[in-house]
């Protein structure tokens, strides 16, 4: 129910301001209980689809963009956030080798040094522009058996489907930086000469960090939101 919702909501059946049916009405289309209405509308009202209103109606605030839209506040990967914002895409792996974390990728990555990483490093493409670098290390003892055709389809798959790993936790931040000279070999930037940089160390299930990882826009095609909920202050 909530991923029929959720697609009815970016397509445009239910547009930006309006009312979602109420919930004696969703019930009677989906044959469920009032329960799993109630799950389906708090699930959308948390990822930023709608707004439940006084009286209980529930209104869609999500917009459609024009820009590729990445959620800063979910962990999703390049394959999912280009499939939900409607785009066609592609992956060219340009490196994937096992290399050993020294002090200079310790500092920057959180890894210890000596650790056994992979280094991948990904072109993608959205509507056949290359617009994203994206420069990944991950812990080769929990990442096991990567490969060049599942850096091409999407690592986060196999680490979960294959590997069973639970993803769990980001903590990123977003700079701006300098392209520099492996960012202009590899990415169309016209007369950009800056990046926009979300990067940020990945933790699974059992709290250990097993991705580092840099992903860098070309600024004038991409946005990041997030959804916010305010909570009075008590002081």
């Amino acid at each position: 129910m909530y991923n029929d919702l959720k697609t009815k909501i970016e397509t445009q059946e239910y547009p930006f301001n309006s009312l979602i049916p109420i919930e004696f009405e969703l019930i009677k289309m989906y044959d469920c209980s009032r329960n799993t209405v109630r799950r389906a509308i708090n699930v959308l009202v948390e990822k930023g689809y709608a707004q439940v209103r006084q009286g209980l109606r529930v209104r869609v605030i999500y917009e459609p963009v024009e820009r590729n839209v990445f959620k800063i506040g979910g962990i999703e990967s390049f394959k999912e956030a280009a499939i939900r914002n409607g785009f066609n895409y592609a992956t060219k792996v340009v490196k994937l080798e096992e290399i050993i974390a020294d002090k200079e990728i310790s500092e920057r990555t959180g890894f210890k040094v000596g650790a056994a990483l992979y280094d991948v490093r990904r072109v993608r493409y959205v509507n056949g522009k290359a617009l994203i670098f994206d420069k990944n290390y991950f812990l080769i003892s929990a990442a096991h058996g990567l490969t060049e055709e599942i850096a091409t389809n999407s690592i986060y798959d196999y680490l979960e489907n294959v590997l069973k790993m639970k993803i769990m936790t980001s903590k990123r931040k977003m700079t701006t930086e300098l392209a520099t000279s492996e960012d202009k070999k590899y990415l169309e930037l016209d007369d950009y000469n800056c990046l926009a940089i979300i990067s940020g160390r990945v933790f699974n299930g059992d709290g250990v960090q097993f991705e580092y990882t840099e992903s860098r826009h070309r600024p004038d095609y991409f946005c990041f939101e997030d959804t916010a909920t305010r909570h009075k202050f008590k002081g």
